[in-house]
C-alpha cells in the first residue's frame, strides 16, 4: 500500500515528532484512516466496527457506564449471550479487555475502530459536552443527585436534581452546584477546576487520589471561575494574582442536613485561572484518637506526651498527611474547663468548641510569630501553632514550651528523627531542642481496603520479605486487596487510615543530640527503645487486612 521511500519518510517523521506509525502515515497523506484500520484488522484478526453507519442497541450501551467508556476510550457495539463486543483503537490492549471483562462479567471480544469514530460514538450515545447535553454528562457520572439532595446557598433552597431544567437559572450556577454536590456525595477532600488549551476539566481528590469527573465546554471557563469567585467573595476583575476565599454551603444529602465549609484557592495559569476547593466536612473529622491509626504503643506514648504540663509535641509529615486531624484530636482529648487553649492556624479548618482559635493573616502582619507573642499575654495553658515555618516562630514556640506551656505544632519532615535536624538547621540551639521537645510523631495516610470487595490475594514470600516482613512472619501473613465494586467506585479502596511513628525524647536521645550524633544513630537508638517506624506501622496494617502492600510502599521507606 506504500512505497519503501514513503515508509522511510514516515519513520524519519516518527523519530522526530513521535506518535504511532499509522498516524504519521495518515498525516503525511500516504494512507487514509480507513486503509490503516483495514490493515490492522487483518493483522490482528479482529473485525472492523462501523460506528458511523450502524445503530447500537440501547441495552448494549448501558452495559458499560459512560465514565468507563470515556476512561478506556471504548464503545460497546454488540452483545450475544455472555459475549460483549467492544470497539477500541488498540485491540492488543490486554489490560483494558481484562478490566472490562472483570467490571461487566461478560466475555469481551475486541473490534477495531478509529479514536475519532469512538469519540464521536461516545458523544452520540452517552451525551457530549455541548451546553444542551451537559445535564446528561453529569448525570452519567452521578453528578446529579436524587430529589433528596439540595444545595442551600444565600438562604435560598435549590433542588439540584431539577436545576438544569429551570430555564430561569443560568447554567453556570447549575454546573457549580452540581460539582459541589457530587464532591460531597463522594466524600471528596478537594475539587480541582482546571483550564487547558483545548479542555476544561474537573477532578475530585478522593482518599488522596485525583479522579477525572467531567470535561466542561471551554465556553464556560470564565463564567464558572467567576461564579466561584462570587460565592467566595473574591475580586472578579483580578485575574493576574492568586486569591483565597471561603464558601459556606448547606446541603441536604439523603435527608441529612450537612454544612460544608469550602476553602477556595485561585491561581493564574497559562490558559486561565485554576481553582482548588478544599471541602471541610465536620462529619468526616475524626477526633477519637483510637480511630486515627495509632498502634497501641505509639498511642500510649503520644497520649503521655500531650498530658504533660509543659514542653513541645511536634507532628511531622508532608502536606495532606493528616497532621491537622491529629492535632485537633489531641487538643480535643485534653480540652477541659480547667485549661485555656489557644491556637494560631492558617487557615482554621474546623471550629472546635471551647478552644480559642486565631486565623493568621500575614498580609496585615498577623503572623504565627506575632500571634504567639500575643498568646503569652493571654494566660494560656496549651498553645497550638499550625506550622513552624521560620526561626522566629520556632524560637517563640520553644520559649513558650520552656516557660510552663504545652506547645503542639507541625513541621514538614520525612520522619520523626529528621525533625531534630530541621530545627537545628533553622537556628535553634541543640540544648534548647532537647530541653523543649517531649515527643515527635511522624505520620502518613494510606487508603483503606474496601470492605465490600475485599479478597485475599497471593503474594510471593520474597516480595513480603522485600517490604520488611521477617522470615518468621511471612508464612502466617495474609494479604488482602480490594477487587473494585460500586460502593468504592471500582477503586478497591474506601477511606483512609494513618501510619504513625512516635519518638519520645528520652535521656539517651537527648545526650546523643547534645553530642552531635547523626540522625541515623538517633533513629537506631529510638528503634532499640521500641519506636514503631512508619514502615512497621504499615506492615502491621497489611497483616490486619486494613491496607495493601502498594499503599504502604507508596508512602513509606524501609
Amino acid at each position: 500500500m506504500i512505497t519503501p521511500r514513503q515508509l522511510d519518510e514516515a519513520l524519519k517523521a516518527q523519530r522526530q515528532f513521535g506518535g504511532k506509525l499509522g498516524e504519521v502515515l495518515i498525516s503525511l497523506g500516504h494512507l487514509t484512516e480507513e486503509e490503516i484500520l483495514k490493515a490492522l484488522s487483518r493483522k490482528f484478526n479482529v473485525p472492523l466496527a462501523d460506528l458511523s453507519n450502524s445503530h447500537i442497541d440501547e441495552n448494549v450501551v448501558k452495559i458499560i457506564p459512560s465514565h468507563l467508556a470515556r476512561r478506556y476510550h471504548i464503545m460497546p457495539v454488540a452483545k450475544k449471550g455472555p459475549t460483549l463486543t467492544i470497539a477500541m483503537p488498540d485491540p492488543t490492549a490486554v489490560n483494558t479487555i481484562s478490566d472490562i471483562k472483570f467490571l461487566t462479567g461478560y466475555q469481551v471480544v475486541p473490534a477495531i475502530a478509529s479514536e475519532t469514530a469512538i469519540a464521536r460514538a461516545i458523544e452520540r450515545y452517552y451525551g457530549g459536552s455541548q451546553p444542551g447535553q451537559l445535564n446528561n454528562v453529569l448525570k452519567d457520572i452521578g453528578a446529579i443527585p436524587d430529589a433528596s439532595l439540595q444545595v442551600v446557598e444565600d438562604e435560598q433552597t435549590m433542588d439540584v436534581a431539577t436545576l438544569e431544567a429551570d430555564a430561569k437559572q443560568p447554567p453556570v450556577v447549575n454546573i457549580v452546584n452540581l460539582i459541589i454536590a457530587e464532591a460531597a456525595r463522594r466524600s471528596a477532600s478537594d475539587i480541582h477546576v482546571e483550564p487547558y488549551e483545548t479542555e476544561f476539566r474537573v477532578r475530585l481528590r478522593i482518599d488522596g487520589v485525583l479522579y477525572d469527573i467531567v470535561k466542561l465546554p471551554l465556553k464556560y471557563k470564565e463564567a464558572v471561575v467567576s461564579r466561584i469567585k462570587v460565592l467566595s467573595r473574591m475580586d472578579i476583575a483580578e485575574k493576574r494574582l492568586p486569591q483565597d476565599g471561603r464558601i459556606k454551603i448547606q446541603m441536604k444529602l439523603q435527608d441529612l442536613q450537612k454544612t460544608l465549609d469550602l476553602r477556595v484557592s485561585i491561581l493564574p495559569t497559562l490558559f486561565g485561572e485554576k481553582v482548588v476547593m478544599r471541602l471541610l466536612d465536620k462529619d468526616n473529622l475524626t477526633l477519637d484518637m483510637n480511630r486515627l491509626g495509632f498502634e497501641p504503643e505509639s498511642l500510649a506514648r503520644f497520649e503521655e506526651a500531650i498530658f504533660k504540663p509543659w514542653g513541645m509535641v511536634l507532628v511531622t509529615g508532608p502536606t495532606g498527611s493528616g497532621k491537622t486531624s491529629t492535632l485537633y484530636s489531641a487538643i480535643s482529648r485534653i480540652n477541659t474547663p480547667e485549661v485555656n487553649i489557644i491556637t494560631a492556624e492558617d487557615p482554621i479548618e474546623f471550629n472546635l468548641q471551647g478552644i480559642n482559635q486565631v486565623q493568621v493573616h500575614e498580609s496585615i502582619g498577623l503572623t504565627f510569630a506575632s500571634a504567639l507573642r500575643s498568646f503569652l499575654r493571654q494566660d494560656p495553658n496549651i498553645i497550638l501553632v499550625g506550622e513552624i515555618r521560620d526561626l522566629e516562630t520556632a524560637e517563640i514556640a520553644v520559649k513558650a514550651s520552656l516557660t510552663g506551656h504545652l506547645v503542639l505544632s507541625t513541621l514538614h519532615t520525612n520522619d520523626a528523627p529528621s525533625a531534630i535536624t530541621r530545627l537545628v538547621n533553622m537556628g535553634i540551639e541543640p540544648l534548647l531542642v532537647t530541653s523543649s521537645i517531649i515527643l515527635i510523631a511522624a505520620q502518613r495516610l494510606v487508603r483503606r481496603i474496601c470492605q465490600d470487595c475485599k479478597e485475599e490475594v497471593d503474594v510471593p514470600i520474597k516480595a513480603l520479605q522485600n517490604i520488611g516482613f521477617s522470615d518468621d512472619e511471612v508464612d502466617s501473613v495474609k494479604v488482602f486487596s480490594g477487587q473494585g465494586c460500586q460502593k468504592c467506585g471500582n477503586t478497591g479502596y474506601k477511606g483512609r487510615v494513618g501510619l504513625y511513628e512516635a519518638m519520645p525524647m528520652t535521656d539517651t536521645i537527648r545526650q546523643m543530640i547534645l553530642e552531635d550524633a547523626t540522625i541515623v544513630d538517633v533513629k537506631r537508638q529510638a528503634l532499640e527503645e521500641g519506636m514503631v517506624t512508619l514502615r512497621q506501622s504499615g506492615l502491621i496494617k497489611i497483616k490486619a487486612g486494613i491496607t495493601t502492600i502498594e499503599e504502604v510502599i507508596r508512602e513509606t521507606v524501609l
